[in-house]
C-alpha cells in the first residue's frame, strides 16, 4: 500500500508541470493567473448572456439602423461611468474601487429584468440593455487590465494575460452554445438573473484576489492623479511620455472605431439576410465557434507568438488582415462579379477574423502597452484611455455612421450594397491609419522603457553642450571664487576645447596667476595667432610668476610669431628661474642656429646633472619639448634610476617625445609600476603606431598580470589609429575570457568618448574585419559557453556533489557566468544602441519588475538570430527548464545529463575558456572525490601561467598518480611562483622519505 500511495503525488506534480509548460506559464504565476481567469470568465459570461439574449430583441425592435444611436448614447454612459470610476479611485484604495465597479456593472440587470415584465417599458428596456452592454464592455476590460498590471510585471503579463483574457472565449463558448437552451428552459427573465449572478460571482472572486495579494495594490486612494517627475520637475504627462500617451489613446480609439464599424456592418448584413429567430441562432453558434478558436489560440499560441515575435509584430496582424480582406471583399462585391453574396461572406469573415485576433493578440498586448508608463500614474492613464478615449470613439463611430449614411443619400448611393461598400472602404482607411499609429508607438515604447531603466544617468545632446558652454562663459564673467572659476575652465575644456582661446584670452589679465597658468595650458592645446596680443601682455606684466611667463613664451613660439632667437639668450642665465630657463633651452634647441643649440645643450647638461630635483625635472621636460636627444642620451640610464619620481616620469615622456627606440623597453617596464604607469601610458600613446607591436605582444602574454595586459590594451585604444583598431578587432576574435573582455572594454571606451569621427572609424573597421556575421559568431560562442556553465551547475549541484570544494566549484561557475554575461552585453553594444543595452543591463539587478523591464528592452531593441536564446538565458526560471528550452534553440547547444565526473571532464575539455580559478576548482574537486582525469588535462595545465592552477594540478597528481608526480617534480623545482616552489619542496621531501 505504501508503494501505491507514494507515486500519485509526483505524478500529479509532473502532470501539472507539463500543463504549465504547454500553456507557457510559470509555477509562481499560476495562482494569480487562475484567480483572475475565473473572475474575468464569470463576469464576461454574465455580460455575454445579457448581450446574446437581448441582441435578437434589439434587432427585431429597432433594426441595425439604430445602432449608431446606441453608440452615441453609450459614449455618454461610458463617460459618466468613467467619471464615477475616477471618483471611486480618489475615494477608495484601488483594490476596493475595482470590486465596487464590478458590482456597479451588475446592479442595473435587476432593473432591466423588471422592465421587460412591463409591456409599456419593453421597448425602452431593450434599448437600455443594449446601451448598458456597450458601456460596460470597456469597463470590464479596464478592470481586467488594471488588475493585471498591478499583479504582474511586463514579462509575466505576456505569459499570463493570454490565459486570463481567454475567459471571454470560455464565456463565448458557454453562452453561445447554451443561450438557446437556457432561453427555452428558463425564459429571458431568468437568464438575466443568471447573468446577474455570474457577474456578482466575478466581483467576489476579484475581492478575494485583491485581498490575497493586497501588497500589489496601493493602500491609499489616488489623490494626486499626476505626480511630478523627480528628475525633471515636470508632470509625467509631458514630453516623450505625453506623446506616448496621446498615441496610446489614438491606438485604442481607432481600435474601438474598427470594432464598432465591423460590428455595425456585420449586424446590418445579418438583418438584411436573416430573420429574427435565425439571427439569434446564428449569433449563438457564431459566438461559440469563435470562442472555441480564440480559446485554443490564447492557451497554446498567443503568448509564445508575442514572446518570440514581439508585441508590435503581433499587434500589426489585425490591421493587415482588415486591410487585405476589406480590399478583397470590395473588389469581389462589384455588381458585375458576386455582388451582395460576396459582401455578406466578406463581412462575416471580417467579423470572425476581427473577433479572433482582437480578443487574442490585441487583448493580450493591451496591458503590456501601459507598462512603460511610470507606476505612479499608470492606473490614471489606463482610466483616461479606457474610460474617456474609448467611449468617445464609440460616440464618434455612431456619429460618423449617421453622417456617412446622410452623405450616401445625398450622393444617390441609397442602395444597401453601395452604402455597405462605402462603410467597408472607410474601415480599410481607418485600418491603414491604425497601422501607422502602431509603427509610431513602437519607437516611443522602447524609448520609454529605456528612460525608465536608465533614469538618473546624465546624457547630453549637442544642444545641451551648447547651452552648457554659454552658461560657463556667463559664469566666468561673474564675480566668483577662484576655485569656481578654475572648475569652469576645466569644464569648458571638456565641452569646447577648440574654443577656449576666444573665451579665455580676453580675460587673461583679469585672472589670478593660477588661473592664467591654467588658461595658457588649455590654449596651448589649440594655439591660435589671433590671441597673441593678450599673451604678449602677460610677458610685460611686472612680477609675472615664472610658470606663467614660460607658458606665454611657449605659446608665442607655438603660433610662429616672428621673434629673433637671440632674444631668448638672456633667459639661459643661471639666475633665471629654472622653469623659464628650461623652456628657453627647448625653444632654442628647436628653432635656433647651430651655435645657439650648442649653448642650449650646455645649459640642459647642467640641469640634467644638477643636484636639485626641479633642475633635473625641467631638464627632462626641455628634452621632450625640444624633440632632441642626441648627445644628451648618455644621461638617460641615470635619470631612469633617479630617486625622484617626478624625474623618472619626465624622462619617460622625453624618451617618447624624441622616439628614442633604444629605451622603448623602459616604457613597457614602467607600465608595471603604479607610480609610473600613467606617465608610461601617455608616453607610449604619443608614439602612435610605432608602439603597437610591443603593446600587442604584452597584451597577449599570458604570463603577465591581468592588470598589466589590460593597461597595454588601453594604450592601444588611446592610440586609436586605424591599425590600432584593426589589431584590437583581430585579437577580439582569437582572445577569450579576461583578454576578450579587456579588448571589448577598450573598443567601447573609444566608441563612447571620442566623438563621431572615431566612432565611425570603429564601425568601418568592424564591418571590414568582422561584419555583422562575425559579431554574431562571437555572440554564439559566448552563449554556448553560458549553456555549458548552466549544464555544469545542474550536473554538479549540491545534491549530487557536496563539500567545500563543491561549493567553491559552484561559486567559480557563477563567477564565470557573470563574466560571460558581461562580455555578452559588451558585444551587444556594437549590435544595438549602446545606451539602450546599458539601460537593459542595469535592469538585471533588483526586483523582478526591473528584471522584466530589462528583458523587454532587449526583446524590442535586438535584431539578432540569437535573441531568443539570450532571453532564455537571462530569464528568471529554473536551470533545468532553461537547458530544456536551449536544446530546442538553433544555437547548437544540446544538453545531455552527465554524471558529475563526466561533467567535470567535459568542463576540462573546455579549459581554454575557463577562468584560472575555475580550472583550479576542477582539480580540487576531482582530488577530494577521487575522480580520474586524462593525461591531457593534467600535463597541459602543469604549464599554466597561473601559480594556483599549477598548485591544484600537483595536489591532484599527488592523489591520483604519485609515480607520474615523482617524475615531474625534478622538472619543476625552479618554479617562479613561491607557493608552487614551496609545495614542490614539500612533495619532494615526502617522496625522498618514502624512497
Amino acid at each position: 500500500m505504501s508503494v501505491s500511495v507514494s507515486h500519485p503525488g509526483p505524478q500529479r506534480r509532473h502532470w501539472r508541470q507539463r500543463l504549465l509548460e504547454l500553456i507557457n506559464l510559470r509555477p509562481e504565476e499560476q495562482e494569480r493567473t487562475w484567480l483572475m481567469f475565473a473572475a474575468y470568465t464569470s463576469t464576461s459570461m454574465g455580460i455575454l448572456w445579457l448581450e446574446v439574449s437581448s441582441a435578437a430583441l434589439f434587432l427585431g425592435q429597432y433594426g441595425a439602423a439604430k445602432l449608431p444611436w446606441i453608440y452615441m448614447f453609450s459614449a455618454l454612459v461610458g463617460l459618466g461611468l468613467s467619471l464615477v470610476y475616477s471618483w471611486l479611485q480618489r475615494l477608495l484604495p484601488l483594490r476596493q474601487a475595482l470590486v465596487a465597479m464590478a458590482l456597479l456593472m451588475a446592479m442595473p440587470i435587476l432593473l432591466f429584468r423588471w422592465g421587460l415584465t412591463q409591456p409599456e417599458l419593453v421597448a425602452i428596456t431593450v434599448f437600455l440593455i443594449r446601451l448598458w452592454i456597450e458601456a460596460i464592455y470597456g469597463l470590464n476590460e479596464l478592470n481586467l487590465s488594471l488588475t493585471a498590471n498591478q499583479l504582474f510585471n511586463i514579462r509575466e503579463v505576456k505569459r499570463a494575460f493570454p490565459i486570463i483574457s481567454s475567459g471571454i472565449q470560455i464565456a463565448d463558448i458557454i453562452s453561445g452554445f447554451s443561450i438557446y437552451l437556457l432561453l427555452t428552459l428558463f425564459g429571458l427573465q431568468n437568464v438575466m438573473l443568471l447573468a446577474f449572478g455570474a457577474m456578482v460571482i466575478g466581483a467576489l472572486l476579484l475581492y478575494y484576489l485583491s485581498h490575497s495579494y493586497a501588497h500589489a495594490f496601493p493602500d491609499s486612494p489616488k489623490h494626486q492623479p499626476e505626480a511630478m517627475d523627480s528628475h525633471t520637475g515636470k508632470s509625467p504627462l509631458q514630453g516623450a511620455l505625453g506623446q506616448y500617451i496621446l498615441l496610446l489613446g489614438a491606438f485604442f480609439v481607432l481600435a474601438q472605431i474598427l470594432l464598432f464599424s465591423t460590428e455595425f456592418q456585420f449586424l446590418n448584413q445579418l438583418e438584411l439576410s436573416l430573420g429574427v429567430n435565425e439571427i439569434a441562432t446564428f449569433l449563438g453558434i457564431f459566438s461559440g465557434l469563435v470562442g472555441l478558436i480564440e480559446l485554443l489560440t490564447q492557451w497554446f499560441s498567443a503568448s509564445r507568438l508575442i514572446e518570440r515575435q514581439g508585441v508590435f509584430t503581433a499587434a500589426l496582424v489585425l490591421p493587415l488582415v482588415i486591410i487585405s480582406l476589406g480590399l478583397l471583399t470590395l473588389v469581389a462585391s462589384l455588381p458585375q462579379l458576386l455582388g451582395a453574396a460576396a459582401l455578406f461572406l466578406g463581412v462575416v469573415l471580417l467579423k470572425f477574423l476581427d473577433e479572433w485576433l482582437r480578443y487574442t493578440l490585441v487583448a493580450t498586448i493591451r496591458p503590456v502597452l501601459f507598462q512603460p508608463i511610470p507606476s505612479q500614474v499608470r492606473s490614471t492613464v489606463q482610466s483616461l484611455v479606457a474610460g474617456i478615449a474609448e467611449p468617445i470613439s464609440m460616440g464618434a463611430t455612431g456619429l460618423v455612421i449617421l453622417l456617412v449614411i446622410g452623405l450616401a443619400n445625398q450622393l444617390g448611393l441609397q442602395g444597401d450594397l453601395a452604402q455597405a461598400q462605402l462603410f467597408l472602404l472607410g474601415t480599410v482607411v481607418a485600418a491603414l491609419v491604425w497601422f501607422g499609429i502602431m509603427a509610431l508607438l513602437r519607437s516611443r515604447y522602447l524609448n520609454l522603457l529605456v528612460q525608465g531603466a536608465e533614469r538618473g544617468l546624465a546624457r547630453f545632446s549637442d544642444a545641451d553642450l551648447r547651452a552648457m558652454k554659454q552658461n560657463l562663459v556667463e559664469a566666468l564673467a561673474k564675480p566668483q571664487s577662484e576655485a569656481q572659476q578654475h572648475y569652469c575652465i576645466d569644464l569648458l575644456c571638456q565641452v569646447a576645447p577648440r574654443e577656449v582661446g576666444e573665451v579665455l584670452a580676453p580675460r587673461l589679465m583679469e585672472f589670478s596667476p593660477a588661473l592664467q597658468q591654467r588658461s595658457l595650458e588649455a590654449m596651448l592645446l589649440y594655439p591660435n595667432p589671433n590671441f597673441s596680443n593678450p599673451v604678449k601682455a602677460l610677458l610685460h606684466s611686472p612680477d609675472q610668476p615664472p610658470a606663467v611667463f614660460a607658458l606665454a613664451l611657449r605659446y608665442l613660439w607655438q603660433v610662429k610669431e616672428d621673434h629673433p632667437v637671440e632674444e631668448l639668450k638672456p633667459y639661459l642665465q643661471p639666475q633665471v628661474d629654472v622653469v623659464v630657463r628650461g623652456t628657453t633651452a627647448a625653444l632654442m634647441l628647436r628653432w635656433g642656429s647651430r651655435q645657439q643649440r650648442v649653448e642650449a645643450m650646455a645649459s640642459l647638461r647642467k640641469m640634467l646633472t644638477h643636484e636639485q630635483e626641479p633642475e633635473r625635472v625641467m631638464g627632462c621636460r626641455a628634452l621632450a619639448d625640444a624633440n632632441y636627444m642626441e648627445s644628451l642620451s648618455i644621461y638617460i640610464d641615470t635619470l631612469l634610476q633617479d630617486p625622484s619620481l617626478r624625474v623618472r616620469r619626465a624622462t619617460l615622456m622625453a624618451i617618447a617625445a624624441t622616439q628614442y627606440a633604444r629605451y622603448y623597453p623602459a616604457l613597457l617596464k614602467a607600465l608595471h609600476y603604479p607610480s609610473t604607469r600613467l606617465a608610461a601610458s601617455q608616453a607610449l600613446s604619443s608614439l602612435g603606431d610605432e608602439a603597437l607591436p610591443m603593446l600587442v605582444s604584452l597584451g597577449l602574454d599570458p604570463y603577465k598580470p591581468d592588470s598589466l595586459r589590460y593597461q597595454a590594451w588601453q594604450v592601444v585604444g588611446e592610440i586609436g589609429s586605424l591599425p590600432a583598431l584593426e589589431m584590437l578587432i583581430h585579437n577580439l576574435v582569437s582572445a577569450w575570457g579576461n583578454s576578450r573582455r579587456q579588448i571589448l572594454a577598450v573598443l567601447l571606451k573609444i566608441y563612447q568618448q571620442t566623438g563621431l569621427r572615431r566612432s565611425r572609424l570603429i564601425d568601418d573597421a568592424l564591418d571590414q574585419i568582422l561584419g555583422r556575421s562575425g559579431l554574431e559568431a562571437i555572440l554564439v560562442t559566448e552563449l554556448n559557453f553560458l549553456g555549458q556553465l548552466l549544464a555544469a551547475k545542474v550536473d554538479l549541484n549540491p545534491r549530487l556533489v557536496a563539500g567545500i570544494e563543491a561549493d567553491l566549484m559552484q561559486s567559480a561557475l557563477a563567477s564565470m557566468e557573470t563574466d560571460t554575461l558581461d562580455r555578452v552585453f559588451q558585444l551587444l553594444r556594437f549590435m544595438a544602441p549602446g545606451g539602450t543595452i546599458q539601460a537593459a543591463q542595469t535592469s538585471f539587478s533588483g526586483s523582478s519588475a526591473r528584471w522584466a523591464r530589462g528583458l523587454e528592452i532587449l526583446d524590442n531593441s535586438l535584431d539578432s538570430p540569437s535573441k531568443a536564446t539570450l532571453l532564455i538565458l537571462l530569464d528568471r526560471r529554473p536551470l533545468q527548464e532553461k537547458l530544456n528550452q536551449l536544446t530546442s534553440m538553433p544555437l547548437g547547444f544540446r544538453y545531455r545529463p552527465m554524471a558529475p565526473r563526466d561533467r567535470l571532464r567535459h568542463l576540462l575539455d573546455l579549459r581554454p575558456y575557463l577562468s584560472d580559478w575555475g580550472l583550479a576548482c576542477c582539480f580540487h574537486l576531482a582530488r577530494v572525490n577521487h575522480w580520474s582525469l586524462t593525461p591531457d588535462h593534467t600535463l597541459a595545465l602543469l604549464q599554466h601561467p597561473t601559480g594556483f592552477v599549477r598548485e591544484a594540478v600537483l595536489a591532484y597528481l599527488a592523489m591520483a598518480s604519485p609515480r607520474v608526480l615523482s617524475e615531474i617534480l625534478p622538472l619543476m623545482e625552479k618554479d617562479a611562483d613561491p607557493l608552487v616552489a614551496s609545495q614542490i619542496a614539500q612533495l619532494a621531501a615526502v617522496y625522498n622519505q618514502k624512497s
